[in-house]
């Protein structure tokens, strides 16, 4: 599947990635949808707020530990110069499920000159500032120890 087409589904934001998605979970579905191997599965439905989220980010070590955790043992490799399809950690406006709007780090696919993200609105696509970026390989590599992708393999645990 194309960023195209995968932008253009129907999406739905829901924290915790069980019956829609957040910006972290956004990225690893479209991961997912590429390679058959979701970064995120042994999270998802593991939380349920954005205060979950953070804890899962904080006990990572950042959002950038966070993603680096989960894409490095798949064969991703971090980035100065995204294309179309790699994900990257962006700071953008964004909105959240109780209507109030922050400049925050999210989860986004770069797609042209601009980086997508799912919001409670739906998805965006609008030009951010890159914090970090990975290249998705279109072939990944299963992780060389079965654990990698499991919280505690990371210390991320609720």
């Amino acid at each position: 599947m194309d960023i195209k087409s995968f932008l253009s589904l129907p999406h739905r934001f829901r924290w915790g990635g069980a019956v829609g998605d957040d910006c972290m979970t956004f990225c690893a579905t479209w991961i997912a949808e590429r390679s058959g191997i979701d970064p995120a599965s042994d999270l998802r439905g593991s939380y349920s707020t954005r205060a979950g989220a953070n804890a899962i980010m904080t006990i990572a070590g950042g959002a950038v530990a966070f993603m680096d955790g989960r894409l490095l043992p798949i064969g991703a490799t971090r980035t100065d110069a995204p294309e179309d399809g790699d994900v990257g950690l962006v700071r953008m406006l964004a909105g959240d499920d109780a209507g109030e709007v922050v400049v925050t780090d999210v989860g986004a696919i770069r797609f042209g000159p601009l980086w997508a993200s799912i919001s409670p609105a739906g998805v965006i696509a609008r030009r951010a500032e890159m914090v970090a970026a990975w290249r998705v390989p279109l072939e990944f590599s299963q992780p060389n120890d079965a654990s990698a992708l499991r919280p505690g393999a990371h210390d991320i645990s609720l």
